[in-house]
């Protein structure tokens, strides 16, 4: 199944949707709402779509938000090591001994979040705007210190996080010792849609699943990996997450980005002139094999305002 969240043109409020074909069928309630009541497995909520619509529209006349457009928490993880190779190589650094220990992770800003079709502002006062090409696992089921082995069980469906990051920020305050925050806190993209876990389940390979993962800027392709490559696959990272905590309905992890998914690391890698920080008017696609594809425009960022 595949699932949206979209502004209804009928009531002007945000619904949780079923698609079928080109078709969208809307439930009265919103998503956050369809993962209390049924949890990871979202069959009956289909059933009762089905049965019951509040309503039924063409995709293309639906406003789709992000799939979880009010999470109770986001963590992102760093997950594959690729990037994290890449990615310490680019700030000058090695690989944390840690890494390899346990998956690790920041809290990032629930209110950050943006839909599938919004525009990303560059956050105030950044020069080095970067973005992420990471997959992100929808809590369905509530749970705590969840077994590795099983916590994928509480996974209600996955969809595509875009991580937009600015470097210059994130280096800077990030040498305090705390953070990322203002680097980090601007804007998350989900979307376009919530694939549950079902549809995917002949491709399992390795700790993920055999599925490209692109990025293109201005047409050009920057960035190509596999959702295979993980080190730290969705059930250790949920298993780590939940530790002395509960992880809730609409709480979404992500991945970290894959292996060559941010600028950061290309121009570490293949050079800093061929691989340039965003500007506004770039226009970014981001792609990930049967959960679909984002195409987002940089707009220019506010002023910071001094603080004294």
């Amino acid at each position: 199944m595949r699932w949206v969240s979209y502004r209804s043109p009928r009531d002007d409020r945000d619904h949780a949707g079923l698609l079928d074909d080109e078709a969208v069928i809307g439930l009265a309630d919103p998503m956050l709402s369809v993962l209390q009541r049924h949890g990871s497995d979202l069959a009956a909520a289909a059933e009762l779509a089905r049965a019951e619509p509040f309503e039924r529209l063409p995709l293309a006349d639906a406003e789709l938000l992000a799939p979880a457009p009010t999470p109770p928490s986001v963590r992102d993880f760093m997950a594959f090591e690729e990037h994290v190779v890449n990615a310490m190589k680019g700030i000058g650094s090695t690989v944390h001994p840690v890494w390899y220990q346990q998956p690790v992770f920041y809290f990032t800003n629930p209110a950050g979040i943006l839909g599938p079709g919004d525009d990303v502002p560059i956050s105030p006062g950044s020069i080095a705007f970067d973005y992420e090409l990471e997959i992100a696992a929808v809590i369905g089921t509530p749970g705590r210190d969840l077994d590795p082995a099983r916590a994928h069980e509480h996974i209600a469906g996955y969809t595509i996080l875009a991580d937009w990051s600015a470097r210059d920020l994130q280096r800077v305050e990030m040498g305090v010792g705390l953070g990322p925050a203002k680097g980090k806190d601007g804007a998350t993209t989900l979307g376009p849609c919530l694939v549950t876990p079902d549809e995917l389940a002949d491709a399992r390979s390795g700790k993920g699943y055999e599925l490209a993962m692109t990025a293109t800027v201005n047409g050009r392709e920057y960035s190509r990996g596999t959702w295979s490559s993980l080190y730290w696959s969705f059930g250790q990272m949920l298993a780590y997450a939940s530790r002395g905590t509960t992880l809730r309905p609409g709480d979404v992890i992500g991945s970290g980005t894959v292996g060559s998914g941010c600028i950061l690391e290309l121009s570490s890698t293949r050079g800093a002139a061929d691989y340039p920080w965003l500007q506004p008017g770039d226009v970014v696609n981001l792609a990930v094999e049967r959960l679909g594809e984002l195409s987002v425009t940089i707009t220019p960022g506010t002023d910071p305002i001094p603080l004294g």
